[in-house]
């Protein structure tokens, strides 16, 4: 069982078993709180508690699934391509959105830790939440904070976003396309682009793009700034 349990296929045939759970759950119960994102997350981590599992065991394949963050990345920029007339419409507000976005999500995360006293270094560590995790580990190496805790911080920035703002998008009747998915990638990163992408089209597209503007405003911002 041992041997068993520590093949990478099967951390890698869990990970696709509880997503595709997940999906089946939030068809049936549709709602913010069970998010694709969350349930699968959840049901991993109840595995590895309370199953013979452990966690090595698990990230001996699980991890490897990290690998297609880079590829599928970069494949987002077909979508941009396909909608490159709105794009050059749109430029303007886009890139004020990513900047206002950059802007609002490192100075609301500075003013907090500063509120409640957080020490310097955890503030570092999490100041580049908004970003993809790539980049955002550079920005929190180079200012000292923990890059463990950066990670932790832009997986649930993302999460939080994929499954909140398909709701408030609705609920606030944010029917511009280009708007709804700048906002959902400026707070989300990638994991917000995968829920763009189920809005719609350009929605995906714009998500996309957001990416990249954010990480080049906020490494801006993060370096000469904090």
């Amino acid at each position: 069982m041992e041997a068993l349990l520590s093949l990478p296929i099967i951390g890698i045939l869990l990970t696709i078993a509880c997503y595709m759970i997940a999906l089946a759950i939030g068809k049936r119960i549709p709602s913010p709180l069970t998010s694709p994102m969350i349930t699968a997350n959840a049901l991993i981590i109840l595995i590895v508690v309370f199953t013979p599992l452990t966690l090595q065991q698990y990230l001996a394949g699980g991890s490897m699934l990290s690998m297609f963050i880079g590829p599928v990345t970069v494949i987002l920029a077909l979508r941009i391509y396909s909608q490159r007339a709105l794009l050059r419409e749109n430029i303007i507000p886009i890139l004020g959105g990513c900047i206002a976005g950059s802007c609002v999500s490192l100075f609301s995360v500075w003013m907090f830790c500063r509120l409640f006293s957080i020490e310097q270094a955890i503030t570092l560590s999490i100041l580049p939440k908004s970003v993809t995790t790539a980049i955002a580990i550079e920005l929190s190496r180079k200012g000292g904070g923990f890059t463990s805790l950066t990670v932790s911080a832009v997986i649930a920035t993302g999460i939080t976003c994929s499954s909140f703002m398909p709701f408030f998008v609705r609920v606030l009747k944010l029917k511009d396309p280009v708007a709804a998915g700048v906002a959902m990638g400026c707070s989300g990163h990638v994991i917000g682009t995968a829920a763009a992408i189920e809005l719609g089209e350009v929605q995906g597209a714009m998500s996309g793009l957001s990416i990249s503007v954010m990480a080049i405003v906020t490494s801006v911002i993060y370096l000469f700034l904090f």
